[in-house]
């Protein structure tokens, strides 16, 4: 097999110079073979000139292959090439070369550049080489044959009847590397859903999900890796996005975990799962708790592996596995998490992940740093990621042409939206970022002026892409910022602290690991959530469906929520369901302030009780009957918490009155007339308050309550910090 061939001197043989001589010649430089040079020396004595002109001068027919099995010359004198027969003799006068016939088949064909000898292999060997070359060619990865020579002389030397029997580890660092991909190709010859789902490790390319594997062999228990993997196959048809293995892992770690729960904590080691029942579930959920206080799991993990398990044990009874002949046959009802099993999680821990606006300017400022490859495909990306907002991979993935115009000639970002699986999204953007792809057309039509427009990338990936069509990977983008952002200097954000019982503000430095590509996101949404754009109209632009993920991207500035607070409280109620506070907007900062601190939050409304207020709410005197005390008032941002208060004493009425206790338990547990009528009363009075407003003011209110009860997550409902609003720190370059 030839591979591109190179201009090395003195490399490789040629033929005599004698026209017909089918005979190698002794040298580069002695251009006869060794018959023939012997006549011209020893016996004719001219020079090779006058030689070749002498009249009736005789070809010879070639002597034959030498009889190592990979060497692709012709012998010499005896059964050897030259250079075999010059290695064979130096072996065996060092006494290495016990079996002479075995060195034969394994010894490595001559080196000779641009050349790979594939003699001496078995056809398998040679259909699997040529296999996977024709494949690594097609997806445009460059062939170096000195990369592939060690690998099939590795084949050759330890006789393996296919390349699937070798062992990397015993190979140097780049015949290992094309190892490892011939692997990588010869494992997926053949590959289908059928065959990989009986696995207990799937290769994501069977099912379309690129690279990466599914790992199931850490659930030990047959039937509970069965049914998750019956799960798996009815799922994978719905994973979203150009990275769908590592959550869908995650899910499947989370099973791992309750395996392990149940293999330490039963004798079977929960291989019956008809003995299976709710003291299971609780030990499971004994163990992450415990995994937490170890420190070997944090929060938000022991809250993702409870809620993963409750939710696929749940579609796993809906797929049907518990019918007879399925997994999960046997398996109890009780074995299941309820809904209040699963722990409490910040569901803000999104929110806060934007840089400052400091942050920003310096990074603006170093972006010249950033091109490493002389291409700008790292700056052009990262300053789409600024200005747009987007996701990191879709990004990465744009079109040549993913410049638009609306139909008042104003720019807009035509890219895929591929973790919802909408595709020609259009974002509109200021004309300083189509600038910036314009700018980035131009360069990449100039490096591939051959290809069709509608098949190049944007950002055309600069390794194996011969013809621009490959896009760059998110994950390179991500690399060469890390590294360009640890290359730069300290970044200083001013930050209020205390000192000497006095708050001042000082420049402090900020935490490089915080500066991720995903961070421009939040970033984006901040600035515009700053910048007083609405909810609905943000959601559209981050091109959400549920108005809930937007508000994980952004915290509610504190401006908004004052006006919020105005607005609520000048629809407030005491507990009899009459209005206070009418002019809440007229009052002074310092009344605004004494109320926030002589209030705290009760489950419905506000406390304003001294010694409860104390106690932040935890010393009240009447055991939160809160509709009966002349302390407590509400606002019409809490109706959905008394709706529910009050189905919930409806409820536990219902299940009393059929509960087997003793009349006195059940008399001062359940609920009185008087406070479910109280409730009723009070929910009743602010719809009617709420239906007297005109449509304007109804949905200002609506979009009052929406702030508040975001920011009451994060914020009691006492006086919030005030923070100055962000600029914007690049000027006209951020999407409209």
């Amino acid at each position: 097999m030839a591979t591109a061939k190179h201009n090395w001197r003195s490399i490789g043989t040629q033929p005599c110079l004698v026209p017909g001589c089918a005979r190698p010649r002794r040298t580069t430089r002695i251009a006869l073979c060794d018959a023939h040079c012997y006549q011209q020396q020893k016996i004719h004595r001219v020079t090779i000139e006058e030689f070749l002109l002498l009249p009736g001068l005789q070809p010879f027919e070639s002597l034959g292959p030498c009889v190592v099995a990979a060497c692709y010359r012709d012998r010499g004198n005896g059964e050897y090439c030259p250079p075999h027969r010059q290695t064979r003799n130096i072996l065996r006068r060092t006494g290495r070369l016990e079996d002479e016939e075995l060195w034969h088949r394994t010894a490595p064909a001559v080196v000779e550049h641009g050349v790979v000898s594939l003699r001496g292999l078995p056809d398998q060997v040679i259909a699997e080489v040529l296999y996977c070359l024709h494949d690594r060619n097609a997806k445009g990865v460059k062939q170096k044959d000195q990369e592939l020579r060690p690998l099939v002389d590795a084949v050759r030397s330890q006789q393996l009847p296919s390349i699937k029997d070798l062992d990397p580890g015993t190979m140097t660092m780049s015949g290992k590397r094309m190892a490892v991909g011939f692997l990588k190709h010869l494992g997926r010859f053949g590959l289908s859903p059928e065959t990989e789902r009986h696995k207990d490790t799937w290769d994501g390319a069977a099912f379309g999900l690129g690279r990466g594997f599914l790992h199931f062999e850490d659930i030990s228990q047959q039937w509970l890796r069965k049914a998750l993997q019956q799960w798996a196959i009815d799922d994978l048809p719905r994973r979203r996005g150009r990275k769908p293995i590592p959550p869908l892992q995650r899910q499947i770690n989370s099973i791992a975990m309750l395996s392990k729960s149940l293999r330490l904590n039963r004798d079977d080691d929960g291989r019956d799962p008809r003995l299976l029942g709710r003291d299971d579930i609780v030990l499971f959920l004994n163990r992450l708790l415990f995994l937490q206080l170890q420190g070997e799991i944090s929060a938000l993990h022991r809250y993702w592996d409870a809620r993963n398990v409750r939710r696929l044990l749940i579609r796993m009874r809906t797929l049907g596995l518990t019918q007879p002949g399925q997994p999960l046959h046997g398996l109890p009802d009780n074995f299941a998490l309820r809904e209040e099993d699963v722990p409490e999680c910040d569901e803000d821990d999104d929110a806060g992940h934007d840089l400052p606006v400091e942050v920003m300017r310096q990074l603006c400022q170093h972006l010249d740093s950033l091109d490493p490859d002389g291409h700008r495909l790292s700056r052009t990306a990262t300053e789409l990621l600024i200005d747009t907002g987007r996701r990191p991979d879709e990004i990465a993935s744009l079109h040549l042409e993913c410049l638009g115009r609306d139909g008042d000639g104003n720019p807009e970002l035509i890219y895929d939206n591929h973790k919802s699986l909408r595709k020609d999204r259009r974002l509109p953007i200021a004309e300083a970022t189509a600038a910036l792809i314009i700018a980035q057309q131009k360069r990449t039509l100039a490096r591939f002026p051959n290809t069709p427009h509608k098949e190049l990338a944007l950002l055309p990936s600069p390794v194996a892409n011969p013809d621009g069509t490959k896009a760059i990977s998110s994950a390179w983008v991500g690399d060469v910022h890390r590294a360009w952002v640890s290359s730069l200097p300290e970044f200083f954000v001013p930050v209020v602290v205390e000192e000497d019982g006095k708050r001042v503000k000082k420049m402090l430095p900020f935490e490089k690991s915080k500066i991720y590509l995903y961070a421009y996101r939040h970033t984006y949404a901040q600035r515009h959530a700053d910048k007083n754009v609405a909810p609905d109209v943000l959601r559209v632009l981050m091109d959400h469906r549920r108005l809930d993920t937007t508000q994980r991207y952004y915290r509610v500035s504190d401006k908004r929520r004052r006006e919020a607070v105005n607005r609520v409280t000048v629809m407030q109620f005491d507990r009899k369901g009459n209005r206070i506070w009418r002019q809440a907007e007229t009052l002074l900062e310092s009344e605004h302030a004494r109320r926030g601190v002589g209030e705290v939050q009760v489950p419905y409304g506000l406390c304003t009780e001294p010694s409860n207020v104390a106690a932040g709410g935890e010393d009240c005197v009447v055991r939160f009957r809160c509709v009966g005390c002349e302390h407590f008032r509400t606002d019409v941002s809490y109706l959905p918490d008394l709706e529910a208060y009050l189905a919930d004493l409806l409820r536990g009425r219902e299940r009393l009155a059929a509960f087997a206790a003793d009349s006195w338990a059940k008399a001062e547990a359940m609920p009185s007339d008087e406070e479910i009528t109280r409730i009723r009363r009070l929910v009743k009075r602010v719809k009617e308050q709420l239906e007297e407003l005109t449509e304007e003011d109804r949905m200002q209110i609506e979009e009052a309550v929406t702030v508040l009860r975001r920011s009451r997550r994060v914020v009691s409902l006492g006086m919030p910090r005030v923070r100055p609003e962000l600029p914007d720190y690049r000027g006209g370059g951020s999407a409209a």
